[in-house]
């Protein structure tokens, strides 16, 4: 069976684009997961995307969890409330100065607490900053996302509240698979 799925394309074309969430209360920090740890990286994916239809990587081998994260230019963010993980960013830069904002989310635990604006506006202010820290890259011309209808409720609205605007819009019909989830029984 399929269903149809909806893909919307984003950017900001200039750091002055951005229009930052307010700082949520209490003990957020986010952080940089500088050593690529492909353990890490899965756990975070699964946790976050297992109730939103994120499947693409639960097939790839270590080896290839590892060579992305391990490409220059690739960053994690985390976010952490109280010391547990609560979401992440993912970046990667592309040719020609553009940063794909690959993964953005939050763990089910974490949403509709105001977390998610603010992780989603330090990952685009280190998209746009991302060529200070990788001098082999060229500087930030363009980031860019895109999010699909089964992404979570929240996805578009939060990228248009944080300045992105839409560039591309795409229908196609794919299989219908069953959220995957992080485990059985977790909400």
């Amino acid at each position: 069976m399929s269903i149809p799925v909806t893909t919307w394309s984003l950017e900001q074309t200039s750091p002055a684009d951005l229009r930052p969430a307010a700082e949520p209360t209490g003990d957020i920090r986010i952080v940089r997961a500088e050593v690529p740890s492909p353990e890490f990286s899965r756990f975070l994916y699964t946790a976050v995307g297992g109730d939103i239809h994120w499947i693409d990587r639960l097939a790839w081998p270590y080896a290839k969890w590892r060579e992305f994260l391990a490409r220059p230019g690739v960053e994690t963010w985390v976010a952490y409330e109280n010391g547990t993980p609560a979401g992440y960013v993912e970046l990667e830069a592309q040719d020609e100065g553009a940063v794909e904002i690959v993964y953005f989310g939050l763990l089910p635990a974490f949403r509709g607490r105001r977390i998610g604006g603010h992780l989603l506006s330090h990952g685009i202010a280190r998209a746009w900053d991302l060529a200070d820290r990788w001098p082999d890259r060229a500087a930030t011309k363009r980031v860019w996302v895109h999010t699909c209808s089964l992404d979570g409720e929240h996805a578009m609205d939060n990228y248009l509240r944080r300045g992105f605007r839409l560039f591309d819009t795409k229908v196609e019909e794919e299989a219908e698979v069953e959220t995957p989830g992080p485990w059985a029984g977790a909400h």
